[in-house]
């Protein structure tokens, strides 16, 4: 059996659960979800959620994987044999995810590419999208290269693959961010959209703005999907796991942030003021912003660098995903590392398919109105993840106690400064979050089963 790898240093740590948690979700769905829900009440609630509900998971998640040294499938049961379906529910998640979002990487290669090249005007027509999603051949093509990446990087190991990958991605991912916000903020027009973007509005803190930014921060903080336990097995026993999270939140933040100051101002401006215009996921990315990059003097280029800065999330995230998969199937089986990344390669390519032609040749298969790709979303990111976090909180605050999890903290910190509030989280709050989460996903299960 071979030696488990380590990261080599503490930020080399941080830059790659870094790296996982700015994904696509942050770049696209983050921006939208706050022009849905109210802008700056959004943004307002989101920061605390992260900064306390969030935290409590993610730190959580860390110390369990540094404990255990294990990947999600045994880290549970290390810690509590009765509770070793927990790690095999939270090992399904990645397996699901990995297929479907390097389709959508894919999509983001082929854009990243047109702009490159020069072609950025093409990609405006209304209908570009939506042939190049609904043809066979090129779909496909984008998606294997992206996978093919992705592989290379795993099979060069965690300190000279991830590690060394996240150090040089996540800081030109910062600065390209910054670069292309404060462009967008200082064209004429965009002064509204930035007040409806930062500017708090009573009247819209919601009940759904909540759920809506609790939920949000699976996807921006890659919970409950095995991904920081790996990545917490791989940390020295020597960092401070409660400032690394904290660091970790901040990339996070930032640049979920900056993502909103690029889209919610422009789009808002190109809509006149039209928040429905925000609200359109993955069109939003595809569609809508190309039409405003566009309209602006020097746009083409701000569009190359924008698409730049989203492939180099999509491809943090999905290293992550893809090493997450490959350190379960190792300690499943025992298996050397190279042999399991590219069995998981082959995998992902298999499985990916469906979900592309899901939108062309396959798009008759859907249930309800979820094409195969929106299914597996579904049933990852709204059943599956819930209740692996409900699990967790459950696993921690009532079976092993959070006394375990702070123990492994603090032995390697003078002391866990948020000790208090973290018991309250775990124990109380978080669990009652997610049931709302859940019970939210369930009804919407119901609709499904009604259509």
């Amino acid at each position: 059996m071979e030696t488990k790898h380590h990261f080599s240093s503490r930020i080399g740590f941080v830059l790659a659960a870094a790296g996982s948690a700015v994904g696509l979700g942050n770049l696209w769905r983050f921006p939208y979800l706050a022009a849905k829900y109210g802008g700056g009440s959004f943004l307002l609630i989101y920061i605390i959620l992260a900064v306390t509900f969030g935290f409590a998971l993610m730190i959580t998640e860390i110390a369990i994987g540094r404990k255990t040294g294990k990947s999600a499938l045994y880290a549970f049961s290390n810690l509590h044999k009765k509770s070793g379906f927990i790690g095999i529910l939270a090992s399904i998640v990645p397996i699901i995810i990995l297929p479907y979002y390097c389709v959508i990487g894919g999509w983001v290669v082929k854009f990243t590419w047109e702009y490159l090249t020069g072609n950025g005007r093409a990609i405006v027509d209304n209908n570009y999208f939506e042939n190049f999603i609904g043809s066979t051949g090129e779909p496909l093509l984008w998606l294997f290269l992206f996978i093919l990446f992705t592989l290379f990087v795993i099979l060069l190991g965690v300190n000279k693959g991830i590690e060394k990958v996240s150090k040089i991605l996540m800081p030109v991912l910062i600065v390209l961010s910054a670069v292309i916000a404060i462009f967008v903020i200082t064209r004429p027009g965009a002064k509204d959209g930035i007040i409806y973007y930062l500017k708090p509005d009573i009247s819209k803190f919601t009940f759904t703005a909540f759920i809506a930014a609790t939920g949000q921060l699976f996807y921006s903080m890659s919970l409950a999907m095995g991904i920081m336990i790996t990545y917490g097995s791989y940390s020295s026993k020597k960092d401070n796991i409660e400032s690394s999270v904290r660091n970790i939140e901040l990339f996070d933040t930032l640049v979920a942030i900056l993502a909103g100051l690029m889209i919610v101002p422009a789009v808002f401006v190109f809509s006149g003021g039209n928040e429905e215009a925000l609200a359109k996921g993955p069109t939003l990315m595809f569609i809508t912003l190309p039409k405003v990059f566009d309209s602006m003097k020097g746009g083409q280029i701000i569009g190359a660098a924008f698409f730049i800065l989203v492939l180099f999330a999509a491809l943090t995230s999905a290293i992550s995903l893809m090493e997450t998969v490959v350190s379960i199937f190792v300690d499943k089986f025992k298996t050397s590392r190279k042999k399991t990344a590219i069995a998981i390669g082959i995998y992902t390519v298999i499985m990916a398919i469906p979900s592309s032609l899901g939108f062309g040749i396959w798009s008759g298969i859907s249930i309800g109105d979820k094409t195969i790709l929106d299914l597996f979303d579904f049933i990852s990111n709204s059943i599956l993840m819930p209740i692996v976090a409900i699990m967790t909180c459950i696993f921690v605050g009532y079976l092993i106690k959070p006394k375990t999890i702070i123990d492994e903290i603090e032995s390697s910190a003078p002391t866990f400064k948020s000790k208090k509030l973290y018991v309250i989280i775990i124990k109380y709050i978080a669990p009652i979050l997610l049931a709302m989460i859940f019970i939210g996903s369930i009804l919407d299960v119901m609709k499904i089963i009604e259509l």
